[in-house]
């Protein structure tokens, strides 16, 4: 279900370079003895920190450097310890330092206490000021500026403590003889403490974004948030009331190597995350396990979408363990080892159908560690991909969604494929899976359109349909956030009644709450960034969820979009479309990411105004058609009407067919040609009495080009001739391609207008006088048709423009042709 791509191997990239240090400290070739490495924090910076015993009975801290990947050695204690937590600052000259008391007996900290915080002076090595002595664990974290500005002036240290507060230190530096940076009056540190937060049953440190989650309970349970400037400043700026369960906390529990987020760890208890999106987005996740049920009962909490989703899913056995949180790009993964993983769609999160969920042997992570011994290191700026740390083993793995198996889930109907167990809500979550989050991957999009040509049709959803969708509201989420409240990304939407398969999940149950009354407080109503955004977003789903059906629905508009094709141009019209040109005027330079320069598909040969105003949502249809037509390796034969269709042309016809029924669903238009292009196959394809009959139904249309291609193209046996009838029969009165087949019978009928028109034009002119005269050529043996003859003769000399609309008709082609229909009719010649 994962990629997973190790970032930091304890055993590759730190333990290798300690063992070369510890030999060197023992004066030895090689050491033997056994180092064991500890993770105690990541900084904003990617540094990481770590602690391991060494050789001579002393413990040591260290930092690697993700970007350079080098080691460094920071502080070494002369006796073993057992660090709970540390922190280094930006400049890297304090060292701050939490110590757990050892249970073993053997060393004992001093003064006794259970954890003991130092703040230890690293460059150089000189004072070490003890901060606090208490019988509670205590984290430890200096604030890291966004800025590039390494002002050694001064340093910010939070110590966040099991009792349920926080306090800010604020540690003024000085420079000694240029190049010594010492602290200026160590004994006044205590002074200088700031109470941040106070009375919480939960807190949590966002290294990343510098903001400090935590929940207090009064009358209610308050989640708040504490944010911190580049000036070292912060305030509340937000507030978010929960509905938790009565003492989901029964004391605050800091974790050793659980650097980003500290809660309770007993399994009865609630577990709880937060998560931030640099586009705007916050979830806010806990889990509560069944007190009388085998289930787990999880929560997602959409800030952005002021609303709040409460998942309950059935368990095998009553064994209670709370699920892993992990964020990637606007998925939000739950993950329970060994029972199942939903893939939670942040984004469009009314229907179940959208977000995937897999149980049992599907359900696999890809990482040797159970879930509860994984952490999260999240960064906003990873847009699709999280980092995880394994506890176990100290080793940060970097994990994204693995598009190859989210195919295997959509090729999950052929029984030759794994897995083959997949439903058609699986199926639709992974589509939207590849097509939402993974972007623009020409390789990925050519997999999924042979996926569609796979002749594999679902009943409860139309894949062409959601390939559309979900592809356009892509492009236009990436243009404007304020889309994805206005336009369909998928077409289960429009349903009158959404099949029961993509409303339900075996075993799983979901309950939605609107309103989450989130309460923006201080700057956040004027930063810019992500609280704008975040605020921004919150105040839109609020004003959409005021109208009852704000999303654009095509059902809605299939009675304008009909009249619209189907009228003749107008004033309204051409208003009409000008606004559209003008609305979507951006979109005229969508190119799909393509191997290929050159266009394989005859399309776009036609003149279509209004189709062209949409040229830019066109190209995704011939995308589509070029892939298929690569697949089944068509040439130009597909355009010779007189050769039998072979598999190729029927797959791509069949094809065709379902991009209109997709199309027309949709109220979409298709690009210049297609009608052409889908006829020609048709006619290859089909008995001339179906295609006759899909033409009836409206299914074909019958172009111009097309029409002109069947005339002069095939040649006038039996069939054909029918065919040809057939298809002038079901022309407007008004067509001229008769013109163009050379046909007794086409004669015939050119004969019989030209003389329509010419009497009527003579009727009209009542001073016309019939002058009698003989012409060379007239047959006086057929007296009625001489006498005919005649009179044409004379309108035509007599008229002022006879040819006008006519081209090359006179009276001997009408004669000639009336004489030649007469023989064929009375089996003296043939056509």
């Amino acid at each position: 279900m994962f990629k997973l791509q190790p970032k930091l191997d304890l055993s590759r990239d730190v333990e290798t370079d300690i063992l070369r240090k510890e030999a060197a400290v023992c004066r030895a070739k090689d050491y033997c003895g056994a180092v064991e490495v500890f993770t105690i924090n990541i900084e904003r910076d990617g540094g990481i920190l770590y602690s391991w015993k060494g050789s001579t009975g002393t413990t040591r801290v260290g930092k690697y450097d993700s970007v350079t990947k080098q080691n460094k050695l920071l502080y070494t204690f002369d006796k073993q310890v057992c660090v709970s937590s540390c922190s280094l600052n930006k400049e890297e000259t304090l060292l701050a330092v939490s110590l757990a008391q050892n249970n073993s007996g053997e060393e004992h900290l001093k003064p006794m206490s259970k954890c003991l915080t130092l703040l230890i002076e690293i460059h150089p090595i000189n004072n070490t000021k003890v901060l606090k002595a208490v019988d509670c664990r205590v984290k430890v974290q200096f604030l890291y500026p966004g800025t590039d500005h390494r002002s050694v002036l001064e340093s910010h240290l939070l110590l966040l403590t099991e009792d349920g507060y926080v306090d800010q230190y604020h540690v003024l530096l000085t420079r000694h003889e240029g190049y010594k940076v010492l602290m200026a009056n160590p004994e006044c540190l205590s002074k200088t403490a700031e109470r941040l937060a106070e009375d919480f049953c939960w807190v949590q440190w966002d290294v990343h974004t510098q903001r400090l989650y935590y929940l207090t309970h009064m009358d209610k349970f308050l989640l708040r948030c504490v944010q911190f400037y580049d000036d070292h400043n912060c305030e509340t700026v937000l507030e978010l009331p929960l509905e938790l369960r009565a003492n989901p906390f029964s004391s605050v529990k800091f974790v050793n190597l659980g650097f980003d987020h500290f809660h309770v760890e007993r399994p009865e208890r609630v577990k709880m995350e937060v998560f931030t999106n640099r586009i705007g987005s916050m979830c806010v996740c806990y889990s509560q396990p069944s007190c009388n049920k085998p289930e787990l009962m999880y929560t997602v909490v959409l800030v952005h979408k002021d609303c709040s989703k409460t998942f309950r899913v059935t368990l095998d056995d009553t064994t209670h363990l709370h699920p892993l949180f992990m964020p990637i790009g606007y998925y939000m993964v739950v993950y329970l080892h060994a029972c199942f993983l939903h893939c939670i769609n942040t984004r469009q999160q009314e229907m179940l159908c959208h977000s995937l969920f897999l149980s049992g042997n599907d359900a696999v992570l890809g990482l040797p560690s159970k879930s509860g011994r994984l952490t999260v290191v999240h960064a906003e700026e990873e847009e699709s991909s999280t980092a995880v740390l394994d506890l176990s083993s100290g080793t940060i793995y970097g994990v994204q969604l693995n598009p190859a198996y989210l195919m295997q889930i959509l090729r999950s109907g052929t029984p030759s494929r794994r897995p083959n167990n997949m439903t058609d809500a699986q199926r639709l979550a992974a589509l939207h899976c590849l097509l939402l989050h993974k972007g623009s991957d020409p390789n990925m999009e050519l997999e999924i359109i042979e996926w569609l040509c796979d002749n594999t049709v679902l009943e409860s959803f139309d894949q062409i349909q959601e390939f559309i969708l979900a592809f356009l509201y892509r492009i236009s989420y990436k243009r404007s956030l304020n889309l994805d409240k206005l336009l369909p990304c998928s077409s289960v939407f429009d349903k009158k009644e959404v099949p029961a398969c993509l409303t339900e999940v075996p075993g799983v149950l979901c309950t939605t709450e609107l309103h989450t009354e989130t309460v923006f407080k201080g700057k956040a109503r004027s930063l810019q960034g992500f609280w704008s955004e975040l605020q921004w977003n919150t105040e839109r789903t609020k004003y959409f969820d005021a109208d009852p059906n704000p999303r654009y629905r095509t059902s809605h508009a299939q009675a304008d979009w009909t009249k619209l094709v189907t009228a003749r141009p107008s004033s309204h019209m051409t208003h009409v479309l000008d606004n559209t040109k003008k609305v979507l005027s951006m979109l005229d330079n969508w190119r799909l990411a393509s191997p290929r320069d050159r266009k394989l598909v005859p399309l776009f040969q036609e003149e279509d105004h209004r189709q062209r105003v949409l040229i830019g949502l066109l190209e995704l249809i011939r995308h589509m058609l070029e892939s298929v037509w690569l697949k089944h390796k068509l040439g130009p034969r597909v355009l010779c009407l007189t050769q039998q269709a072979g598999p190729g042309e029927w797959a791509v016809f069949h094809f065709m067919l379902r991009i209109l029924e997709a199309t027309r669903g949709l109220c979409m238009p298709l690009p210049p040609g297609y009608h052409t292009l889908l006829a020609m196959f048709a006619v290859r394809c089909l008995p001339h009495h179906t295609f006759l009959q899909y033409v009836d139904h409206g299914f074909l249309q019958l172009t111009e080009t097309f029409v002109s291609r069947l005339m002069t193209d095939l040649d006038n046996s039996d069939a054909n001739e029918k065919l040809k009838f057939s298809v002038l029969k079901r022309l407007p009165e008004a067509n001229r391609f008769y013109h163009m087949w050379d046909h007794p019978v086409s004669s015939a009928s050119i004969s019989r207008d030209y003389v329509r028109n010419l009497l009527g034009r003579h009727n009209k002119n009542k001073g016309f006088a019939f002058t009698g005269r003989d012409k060379a050529g007239f047959r006086p043996e057929f007296l009625p048709l001489t006498y005919l003859a005649k009179v044409l003769s004379d309108i035509e000399e007599q008229a002022l423009n006879p040819f006008d609309e006519q081209e090359n008709i006179d009276a001997t082609f009408v004669e000639k042709t009336a004489l030649k229909q007469t023989l064929i009719l009375l089996g003296f010649e043939g056509k």
